[in-house]
């Protein structure tokens, strides 16, 4: 099998003319080509007179002494011998034999939740999965209603319920980790609906209306193998089958930055304690992966008061910022996407601002909307989402800024969570305490005005230019200083990155700009001490994904998901009931 890299094609072009021009320049007749594979694509944007898209392909043919010849050819193409496709499967570990009286539990069904979920169903374990959130239908409708102005449900919105908070986004399936388990959840959401694109595509995304039918095809798969999904089940604590570790074992745990070995562990999970809607439950278990997301609050604090180790972790705090979505294509191509075959462009911008601070955009959606993401009464989140045509008349993006855990001012380790509370709080009441949001114009952002009261419904705000930007945010927004809902450092590293960004990115900075606050959820501010098996200071107790503090968007999660559920596997014989 033959690797040919540096293809460039026009935009537009379809794999089947990707196949055609391959056979053509390497002399190929088409009943000589046996399987072809496009492996990756990118576009190359760097001249704007010449915008491409360039591919990786695997070409394997009928001929092997035809393949050794090709390699020889000279080209300006990359030709190579293929690695083994083998290598990109994904292998299931190997069951273990220590006796698992009972069927492991997923407290979570988002990414985390729903791949540990489906790897330990592949693997005939069963396991039955908690979310406190209700299944995709019923979740929808209530997303819907408090979009519409209707009151906020705190079991049921943007942040829970099946799919987790990935629901409500643009499904985008970047990630910084390096790990052979991506392909596997890649592969994962495109025989679920995902479509094949996402298994090459440089910057892959699903779309949030896409997303929601793979979610759902995803549980289904959980089901077919003999798990279960429990919605509506909330985790409210937990029995043990021994007594508290003593202090300095969780002492060197915490200050490791990981919990005690599993031989020194002296507490052992034996039930968890659920809330249901017929009451309350308890449920026998001696192995759970606690796959929470990073919004629920309320059992983070259940895990304080039960001693579970945690500590604070860095986390971003910002705005989302909103433009007309042709500037950003003429800024990042010199035209419209659609005119050259493209989809809408996107960006990545940072910034290193004079106070210390790292500024960088954050879960871009080209074409997409602003929505209201609070989970808590009486606070405003917002966050980004577009559906798998990106088709909408904005780009948004959060613009975001690192805080550390000396911002805090306390050595709690839920400091953070009270840091994001406090700034909710201030959104709620800036955007008039009815889950409007605050908004500002970049250009009174930067310049200081503080135009009062102007409240707008999605897609349209008085007395302003029809070129302008529109805010988008799902509640509505009420133009005033939105200063007074970020911290101040925050607040001086943002008016510093904008005009940086303004000259990496032709109008970023422009003064109609959309500015929307608080985007306060980008990730975890905890996270939950585990050892090298996973395993936290209670014995049975895995904590995993971004809830937890070790991932960072769809696919991070769901590897760490995988990866816990591996444990699992590996110490665990199939349970016995």
């Amino acid at each position: 099998m033959i690797r040919i890299s540096n293809i460039k094609m026009n935009p537009g072009s379809t794999p089947a003319d990707l196949k055609n021009r391959i056979e053509g320049k390497l002399g190929l007749r088409p009943d000589e080509v046996v399987s072809f594979e496009i492996i990756r694509s990118s576009v190359d944007a760097r001249d704007r007179s010449r915008i491409s898209v360039v591919y990786t392909v695997d070409l394997e043919l009928a001929s092997p002494k035809k393949e050794a010849k090709l390699l020889s050819r000279k080209l300006n193409w990359k030709l190579a011998e293929a690695p083994d496709p083998a290598l990109r499967q994904y292998h299931p570990a190997e069951p273990g034999t220590e006796p698992l009286q009972h069927r492991p539990v997923v407290v979570g069904f988002g990414p985390c939740g729903i791949f540990a979920a489906l790897v330990l169903a592949e693997a005939g374990y069963r396991p039955i999965v908690l979310e406190r959130g209700k299944a995709m239908e019923g979740r929808l409708q209530d997303v819907e209603a408090f979009w519409n102005g209707g009151d906020l449900d705190p079991e049921s919105n943007v942040q829970f319920g099946e799919g987790g908070a990935g629901t409500f986004s643009d499904g985008k399936l970047t990630t910084g980790t390096h790990d052979q388990r991506i392909y596997k959840v890649l592969q994962e959401l495109a025989l679920a609906g995902g479509g094949d694109d996402i298994l090459h595509k440089q910057r892959p995304h699903i779309g949030t209306d896409r997303l929601r039918e793979v979610v759902v095809n995803l549980r289904k798969k959980i089901l077919e193998l003999g798990g279960e999904v429990r919605f509506e089940t909330k985790l409210t604590g937990w029995e043990e089958a021994a007594g508290l570790p003593d202090s300095a074992a969780v002492s060197a745990g915490a200050s490791q930055f990981a919990a005690p070995a599993s031989a020194e562990l002296s507490r052992k999970l034996s039930a968890l304690k659920l809330e249901t809607a017929g009451g309350t439950e308890i449920l026998p278990a001696d192995a759970a992966i606690l796959a929470l997301g990073h919004s629920a609050r309320d059992t983070f604090r259940v895990m304080a008061e039960q001693k579970l180790p945690m500590v604070q972790k860095p986390f971003s705090i910002g705005v989302r910022a909103e433009h007309l979505q042709s500037d950003i294509d003429r800024a990042q191509y010199g035209c419209l996407a659609s005119d050259i075959g493209l989809e809408p462009a996107d960006y990545k911008l940072s910034y290193k601002a004079s106070n210390g601070r790292g500024v960088y955009t954050f879960c871009m959606c080209p074409g997409g909307l602003v929505v209201a993401a609070a989970s808590q009464t009486g606070g405003v989140v917002t966050n980004g989402m577009s559906n798998a045509n990106r088709g909408e008349r904005n780009a948004n993006s959060a613009v975001l800024v690192d805080v550390h855990p000396e911002d805090f001012r306390s050595e709690d380790p839920l400091a953070g969570i009270a840091f994001q509370e406090t700034y909710e709080r201030l959104a709620f009441e800036a955007g008039g305490r009815t889950y409007k949001a605050p908004a500002q114009r970049l250009g009174d952002f930067l310049g200081g005005a503080k135009e009062e009261g102007a409240a707008s419904a999605p897609g349209g705000a008085a007395s302003e230019s029809a070129a302008a930007p529109q805010p988008t945010y799902s509640r509505g927004v009420v133009y005033t200083d939105i200063t007074r809902c970020l911290p101040p450092f925050a607040v001086k590293a943002m008016k510093e990155a904008f005009p940086n960004f303004g000259r990496k990115i032709k109008g970023f900075d422009r003064p109609d700009t959309v500015l929307t606050a608080v985007e306060s959820r980008s990730s975890s501010p905890v996270r939950v001490l585990r050892n090298e098996q996973g395993i936290s200071a209670v014995d049975g107790i895995y904590p995993s994904g971004e809830g937890a503090g070790f991932a960072g968007g769809i696919v991070s999660a769901a590897v760490d998901g995988i990866r816990q559920a591996e444990q699992i596997i590996r110490r665990y014989a199939k349970p016995l009931e």
